[in-house]
């Protein structure tokens, strides 16, 4: 007998909702990690979840997945609830790039990338999966990588060909937990800029980060996360206020604007060299 037919991804257009957590509450080894958490996920922006070590924000981009389950609340994706989606379904809507991506295999970087495509088994053409792969290659400038093996990669290499794996899954919904975390300053604005132009083509973007600067100068919607709570959430100039910024961290910060292009620019408040 033939399994069901998977379910096509779902398209909405910019400003639609997404994905939103709907009072979630989750606790993980006996401490609560998200405490009654709302988070609504728009297409065709790119969302910033920041906030100290601890506080939640991967947690939450877990729940967003489905990788985590709330103990109460829920999380919602295209209206309906995660656990009503089967996993080749939910593949098809949604790709989430982990803090770490081991592969424990000698799999070349390209044949890393193509299992980004395994959803697609059913919908796509082997033109279009290539078409799909190579994309993904060029925004992440690893073309020159493909074929080399995914485990000898650096670990900067590593996290842009398991970027690329993410993008090759050509889903509406990105959820990336700090994508730059292991990035030189050029790979970086690479990364940032490339989701930007994901969400400014109708994608939902959502990435942990922990460079507030970077954040502002790319986000659209800042997630400012506090012992497991979404203590602000607005614009960028709206979150990150001194005074805010410097309770949640627990450091003394002054925010200042680009004198370019305006974001705010955020930085520890230090001694003068003597």
């Amino acid at each position: 007998m033939m399994g069901r037919r998977p379910e096509p991804p779902i398209r909405r257009p910019p400003g639609a909702l997404i994905a939103e957590a709907q009072a979630v509450h989750l606790a993980r080894g006996g401490r609560t990690v998200l405490d009654c958490v709302d988070l609504p996920v728009r297409a065709g922006s790119l969302l910033a979840l920041l906030g100290p070590n601890g506080a939640g924000k991967s947690t939450l981009l877990a729940a967003l997945s489905g990788d985590l389950s709330p103990n109460s609340g829920r999380v919602l994706l295209h209206g309906r609830p995660l656990h009503d989606y089967r996993a080749q379904d939910l593949a098809l809507q949604r790709a989430m790039l982990p803090q770490s991506s081991p592969v424990s295999f000698p799999f070349s970087a390209v044949e890393v990338v193509r299992m980004g495509r395994a959803p697609w088994a059913r919908h796509a053409t082997l033109d279009e999966d290539e078409r799909a792969v190579t994309e993904a290659l060029t925004a992440t400038d690893t073309h020159h990588l493909a074929d080399r093996p995914y485990p000898a990669l650096s670990g900067g290499e590593r996290a842009r060909i398991a970027l690329a794996r993410v993008l090759a899954q050509q889903t509406q919904l990105l959820l990336l937990d700090e994508p730059t975390a292991a990035l030189d300053l050029r790979h970086q604005e690479l990364v940032l800029r490339t989701a930007r132009t994901r969400a400014s083509a109708g994608d939902a973007v959502v990435m942990v980060l922990h460079d507030l600067s970077l954040a502002a100068a790319y986000a659209d919607v800042i997630a400012l996360l506090h012992q497991g709570r979404i203590l602000a959430q607005g614009r960028p100039e709206e979150v990150l206020e001194a005074s805010t910024l410097s309770a949640v961290y627990g450091c003394p910060v002054d925010v200042f604007s680009h004198p370019t292009h305006g974001t705010p620019m955020v930085v520890p408040v230090r001694e003068r060299k003597v």
